[in-house]
């Protein structure tokens, strides 16, 4: 029997209960593969429809993270047997990137309270879980960063439309550097609602089994709101090193400039501030068509719907998978883990803008309609 992700439920002092959706794949960091997500899925649909069901609970198992993404090994796995090279012909890429994205939006529109434990890593796709929810908890032990452009690809899950919400400059830095974030700073820029001592684990399971949960949404959110902010530290987080460097962060980054953005990025390679240096450094090893291609896509994001964004990604991302940088980023990374990936384009220059166009090709047949074409509509 398959348990990478445990299903369980909560009983509390009401009729309703607290259900909990637990990854279970410490050893791989929690990391997504398409049985998860397909089993995340049918069961976030089950206990919608449950009217026992108060709210949801996701976590990790173990404690060194929530979700480190998805499973990225076993997609490069399918990139390198597809023979062809054609986007399409890689079933499942197409079954993976469509029901991540399919769950990740579900998540975001869910008719019930969701609480996200985001403790210790929360990366790539994981951070497309946490973003859904409706209450987003941090821990002293937080790591979040969207570091695609190191594995030749782009901040996806729904990353570009997170991304794209922060103030100007602030989504193009994460993007373009892959920067981690603690809890300090993830409170900042509103990427997470609360922030609770990992220690507390135990008394929010406690609090939550003993409220008066109903039928109500609001009035669910509301409890759930409050037992939250009972259960906070009462001390206020130290600035985090992004807010202490906002608005150098702003200026570097903001603006429609890609080459300008990239060589103030690189300059700072030369300033004697380490946190600001190790950003100029990534950036400088990551993907030259990754950055093109986060910076490009955040850009074109801003008056998309949340499920056309989706849309939007599920194409770029087959693209991405028949491309060749995130082979290679993967190669490079985790197979061979010799950190000296071959990019291709190597440079900015071979990373125009019009090499980035090949991204935005749907890669399905002309007498189909896109895979996602469904989402988001209403069925009357």
């Amino acid at each position: 029997m398959d348990e990478s992700v445990v299903f369980e439920m909560w009983s509390t002092v009401s009729k309703q209960k607290v259900a909990v959706a637990t990854l279970n794949r410490p050893a791989s960091l929690n990391s997504l593969t398409l049985e998860m997500v397909q089993s995340l899925t049918r069961q976030l649909r089950m206990w919608e429809r449950d009217g026992s069901i108060a709210m949801v609970v996701l976590k990790g198992a173990g404690e060194k993270a929530f979700c480190a993404g998805g499973d990225i090994r076993q997609v490069y796995e399918s990139v390198v047997a597809n023979v062809t090279g054609r986007p399409w012909d890689n079933a499942y890429a197409r079954a993976f990137f469509e029901t991540e994205y399919r769950l990740d939006y579900l998540i975001h529109t869910y008719m019930k309270p969701v609480l996200c434990w985001g403790s210790g890593i929360v990366m790539g796709g994981g951070a497309g879980l946490m973003m859904g929810a409706s209450h987003r908890i941090t821990c002293e032990t937080t790591r979040f960063a969207m570091p695609e452009v190191t594995i030749g690809i782009y901040p996806d899950a729904g990353g570009t439309w997170m991304l794209s919400r922060l103030a100007p400059g602030i989504g193009v830095f994460l993007a373009l550097t892959g920067t981690q974030l603690g809890a300090s700073d993830c409170q900042f820029l509103g990427l997470a609602d609360y922030f609770l001592d990992s220690s507390r684990w135990a008394d929010l399971r406690s609090a939550l089994e003993t409220q008066a949960w109903s039928d109500s949404r609001d009035e669910n959110d509301v409890v759930l709101h409050q037992v939250l902010l009972s259960l906070r530290t009462t001390q206020s987080l130290p600035p985090g090193p992004l807010r202490e460097r906002y608005s150098r962060i702003a200026e570097l980054c903001a603006g429609p400039d890609f080459e300008a953005i990239c060589d103030r990025l690189l300059a700072l390679a030369d300033t004697d501030d380490a946190w600001l240096r190790q950003a100029a450094t990534t950036f400088r090893v990551g993907a030259p068509g990754s950055a093109r291609l986060s910076f490009t896509l955040l850009r074109s994001v801003h008056a998309m719907s949340l499920a056309d964004i989706f849309r939007q990604e599920y194409m770029v991302s087959l693209q991405c998978a028949a491309m060749g940088d995130f082979q290679e980023g993967v190669r490079a990374l985790i197979v061979d883990k010799d950190k000296a990936p071959r990019w291709n384009p190597h440079t900015r220059a071979g990373a125009s803008q019009d090499w980035v166009r090949r991204f935005f090709v749907p890669a399905w047949p002309d007498s189909i309609l896109h895979p996602m074409a469904d989402l988001g509509v209403q069925v009357s």
